[in-house]
């Protein structure tokens, strides 16, 4: 084990982003992201196109965070990659390219839950952000995941609420879809929103017992306002936009903030920390800072950098696992479907 500042290069191919990240100790010394657009053309992720791109990207970006960085391939202490979960495809390049390098570099390898990292980036070194303590509860929302988890120590996590059905962000793109918005269109209903009335359109919350998740039913929901409305009113969704999108917006983060209240009423934590990508929803993080003097919890928001699929939310994971020594041998495999 090295005395002296410990190097990790992070790997994150999960879905259709491909990123590198080194990180010196807790300190991020860079964070790569190379964007797929032409998923957009689709209206979403296409597996095979995003497999193929990270083929394309991944030798350049690490590249790109080396130098970044600062530091050549010879000063790495270690190597962390995203093992899942995500889509197979994207998560075998990652994997496999994790895996020669940590070969050729005779450095040990360090699988990373990708749910996890998106918890454990509060840890990333950042000035002007503080650090929760434990035990806290993490709220991960993303395109794929809906989670209440309570987080005791690094690696000991337990998912006390989760989706029964679709994730948020699906819920927020799906949406955005039923309204004719282009993909991805999570981030529009958010812009729109902040013009609209968020009162404008009442929609149910759906009945979930205890702290799970549903958000299927909300999408019918939705779905059938749209059509009765526009079946009577051709022009209605363009005239009343912003409106509909703060509705949609509204009950999501109500449904969020219930489970939310349930969840520090059951355990008694009230530290809340938020991760994933749909944690970028302004609307979801004036909600946590609302949070703060209403309910009198202590909230904590990643930075924009760290909310959306990153290698530096990889890298933090993959340093405390080189600490504690949780190294992977070569024969790990990447899993679409994985669990804490």
């Amino acid at each position: 084990m090295s005395q002296g500042p410990i190097y990790i290069l992070a790997l994150e191919s999960s879905c259709d982003d491909t990123a590198a990240a080194v990180l010196q100790d807790t300190t991020v010394l860079s964070n790569v992201v190379a964007r797929q657009h032409i998923h957009e053309e689709y209206g979403g992720v296409v597996p095979e196109l995003a497999s193929r791109a990270h083929q394309q990207n991944i030798v350049p970006v690490v590249d790109v965070a080396l130098k970044k960085a600062g530091i050549t391939r010879e000063q790495l202490h270690a190597i962390a990659f995203t093992q899942g979960p995500g889509l197979m495809g994207s998560l075998l390049v990652g994997t496999s390219f994790a895996k020669s390098m940590a070969m050729g570099l005779n450095i040990p390898l360090l699988a990373v839950n990708h749910m996890h990292a998106h918890i454990l980036a509060h840890f990333i070194t950042e000035e002007g952000y503080d650090i929760p303590e434990f035990p806290f509860l993490a709220l991960t929302i993303s395109g794929g995941h809906t989670q209440i988890v309570q987080v005791n120590d690094f690696f000991d996590l337990k998912v006390i609420g989760e989706t029964t059905d679709d994730a948020v962000g699906e819920a927020f793109d799906k949406s955005a879809k039923i309204i004719g918005l282009p993909y991805p269109g999570g981030p529009l209903i958010d812009q729109w929103a902040k013009e609209g009335n968020p009162k404008r359109f009442p929609f149910t919350r759906p009945k979930v017992d205890g702290l799970n998740f549903s958000f299927s039913g909300l999408k019918t929901q939705i779905l059938y306002f749209i059509q009765k409305n526009t079946a009577t009113h051709p022009n209605f969704i363009e005239e009343n936009k912003a409106d509909i999108c703060a509705s949609i917006q509204h009950i999501i983060i109500a449904i969020l903030m219930e489970k939310l209240e349930m969840a520090v009423a059951q355990t008694g934590i009230s530290q809340i920390a938020i991760g994933g990508g749909v944690s970028a929803n302004s609307g979801i993080r004036q909600a946590l800072v609302e949070a703060r003097s209403q309910k009198g919890w202590k909230t904590f928001i990643p930075k924009f950098e760290y909310t959306t699929d990153n290698a530096a939310m990889i890298g933090i994971v993959g340093y405390y696992r080189y600490l504690n020594q949780h190294y992977a041998s070569h024969d790990v495999v990447a899993k679409a479907r994985i669990s804490f």
